[in-house]
């Protein structure tokens, strides 16, 4: 009878441990730029193509002013708040948050319903955490370098509640100061 207990717990364990395993299904590649900068390539709501540089220390996903003017053309982004956020080198600023209603990383994830913060000008597009918890989990391998994704096409339903109260503050990517 007990080891029929254990067997039972070391199934139930092995089926659990595979399910898990087979949560992470979608392989998007990641170029290594530099030392040890990673980047995927994407879409930010049909916009042209895009690089997002991967970055695991960024609470949210950055846009640049360039790319949320074609999406303002469109009608494809929508302005939720402003954010205080602290910046890599300690500077603090007020940046718009917008939400996106559809990027693609790779050719084969979409996410849905995505903020944004907003950077000046052509900074660089960062692809932070908001965005990767929406596919968790997700793995972050360097041989070969890419990003494993699960929840690829998560969507907030229409009820979500959304954080919509007065600018938070969060921490952001390093961007150059603007005056």
């Amino acid at each position: 009878m007990q080891s029929i207990s254990r067997l039972s717990l070391f199934a139930t364990l092995f089926i659990a441990a595979t399910v898990c395993a087979g949560e992470i299904g979608t392989n998007v590649p990641m170029t290594l730029k530099g030392s040890q900068t990673y980047y995927v390539s994407g879409r930010v709501a049909g916009v042209e193509p895009t690089e997002f540089m991967v970055d695991t220390g960024s609470s949210y996903m950055t846009i640049n002013q360039n790319t949320l003017d074609q999406l303002k053309t469109s009608g494809q982004a929508d302005y939720l708040r402003d954010l205080i956020g602290v910046l890599a080198n300690g500077d603090e600023v007020v940046r718009p948050v917008y939400r996106i209603p559809r990027i693609t990383l790779g050719n084969n994830c979409e996410m849905f319903d995505v903020e944004a913060v907003v950077f000046p000008g052509k900074t660089r597009q960062i692809l932070g955490l908001n965005v990767l918890r929406q596919a968790a989990p997700f793995r972050f391998t360097v041989d070969p370098p890419q990003l494993q994704l699960s929840n690829c096409s998560h969507h907030l339903s229409q009820t979500d509640p959304l954080p919509l109260g007065p600018a938070s503050s969060e921490s952001l990517p390093a961007s150059p100061k603007t005056r």
